[in-house]
Order: C-alpha cells, then sequence, then structure tokens
C-alpha cells in the first residue's frame, strides 16, 4: 500500500464533517455552472467505478502480497518524482528541487529502481507537485469544476495540468524503445493499467468512507476537490475554513479523490 496514501481514520472522519454538512442539502454552486455536464459524467464514471475498477482493485489487492503492493506502489512513486522535480523548479523551488532530485536519484539506485524508498530515512521526504499547481502558483485561475469521463473530478486548468503532467511522465515514452508499435502500446498500457489498479487498490476504504457519509456524493466531492488543489497550490498556507481536516501530509490528501 502505498507510504502516506491514506490518512489515519479520525482525521479522515473530520473532513467528512465538514464537508458532508455543508453538501447536506445540494445547492447551486457558482464554481460549478456546469453541474448538468457533471453529474451525469460522475454517474457514468461511478459505473465504470463499480463493474470494472472496483473488482480490479479487489483482486489486485487478493492477489498481491503486501511487500509486492509496497513496492509497486514505491516504483511509481519514484517516477513521479521526476514530475515533482520539474514543477519545482517551474515554481522557483529550487531548494526542494534539489532535495527531491536526490530523492530520486537514491531511491533509484540504493532502492532498486525505486521499488525500495531508502530516500525517506534519511530526511528526503516525498512532496507532491504538478503541472496544474505550478499554473496555480503562477496566478492561472482554478476555473469552473469540471468531471471528466473516466478520470473524474478536474478542472480547465486541470486539463491542462494532466497534458503536462502526461509529457513529463517516462511511462509515455516507454514504447519508444521499441519498433514495433504493438509492442510499444502494449508495454504502456500495461504499465499504465498497473499504476491505475495500485491507485484504486490504494483507495478503496477511504473512498467507501466517503461515499457512506456524504449526504451528497457529488457535492463532497466537488468541494474535496477544491479544498484540496488550494491546499496544494497554495503550500498549506491557507485558513482552517479552507482545508480538509487531514494529516499534514501533502501526500495524504490523496483520498479526497473518488477513484
Amino acid at each position: 500500500m502505498r507510504n502516506g496514501t491514506i490518512p489515519t481514520l479520525a482525521s479522515f472522519l473530520s473532513a467528512l464533517t465538514v464537508l458532508a454538512g455543508c453538501a447536506g442539502v445540494p445547492a447551486s454552486d457558482p464554481r460549478d455552472p456546469w453541474e448538468n455536464w457533471n453529474r451525469p459524467v460522475q454517474t457514468f464514471n461511478d459505473r465504470v467505478d463499480d463493474y470494472l475498477m472496483k473488482p480490479v482493485a479487489r483482486g489486485y489487492r487478493w492477489i498481491t502480497p503486501d511487500f509486492v503492493d509496497t513496492g509497486i506502489s514505491n516504483f511509481f512513486s519514484n517516477i513521479a518524482d521526476i514530475r515533482v522535480f520539474i514543477n519545482d523548479a517551474l515554481q522557483g523551488k529550487f531548494q526542494q528541487a534539489g532535495m527531491d532530485a536526490a530523492r530520486f536519484l537514491v531511491n533509484t539506485t540504493a532502492g532498486i529502481a525505486g521499488w525500495f524508498d531508502p530516500a525517506s530515512n534519511i530526511d528526503l521526504p516525498k512532496h507532491h507537485e504538478d503541472f496544474d499547481q505550478t499554473l496555480g502558483y503562477w496566478g492561472v485561475p482554478t476555473g469552473p469544476y469540471l468531471v471528466l469521463p473516466l478520470l473524474g473530478p478536474s478542472s480547465p486548468r486541470g486539463v491542462v495540468g494532466l497534458i503536462g503532467d502526461t509529457a513529463a511522465n517516462p511511462i509515455s515514452y516507454t514504447g519508444l524503445f521499441t519498433e514495433s508499435a504493438v509492442l510499444s502500446k502494449a508495454i504502456s498500457g500495461g504499465l499504465g493499467g498497473l499504476n491505475a489498479a495500485d491507485l484504486r487498490a490504494d483507495n478503496l476504504e477511504t473512498e467507501k468512507i466517503a461515499s457512506e457519509a456524504a449526504v451528497d456524493r457529488y457535492g463532497f466531492f466537488r468541494g474535496a476537490y477544491f479544498s484540496q488543489r488550494n491546499y496544494l497550490v497554495n503550500d498549506g498556507n491557507v485558513t482552517d475554513d479552507d482545508i480538509l481536516h487531514l494529516d499534514e501530509t501533502e501526500e495524504k490528501l490523496s483520498p479526497v479523490n473518488p477513484y
């Protein structure tokens, strides 16, 4: 299971108390002018999740020993550190960029291609930066709430950020080292599918808690999305009313996603 991904039950329930209360009576949100599009898309995503992703995630968890699950999570987290380093630099966080570059080198070598995470034991903690945060750092507004088919909560800025993050992901280029187009797509698709199954398996419990506690599931995840993005873009420098009451580690904010 991904280290630091799932917060303690008590802290997550604190977040539910705040957001579920706000979602007690579904109401129009000025940040969500496309609600008539978003709600049906979330329903579609929920059906795909119920009939495909959850069974795959449960099967993955059932057949995967804990040490293998942890190793796979570490491997993809290590690859993500390349994106983190790039966005550190784009935001002018050069000290953090140096730490994240060192973290990647340590885990890639001593950690055997990222299977282990020795960097966390030598004061090189995991950070979370993406291109959406970089755009927000330079003043680009989030824009209206947007639910993407299969991908879930986002925004216009988030879509651009997703494109940037995809371009910075080495998995996108794994096929360039093979001459066969079929093999190229198989490698990239296989790694992407494994990452998706691993992430979904890590998020099973917290998504279930959120879904059962929220009166309006759609409103809960909409509010959670904006809260998470605001927290990350501002590096946690937000008022107490604007944040989810999760543990302080940024990586632990990921369970606000519904999938």
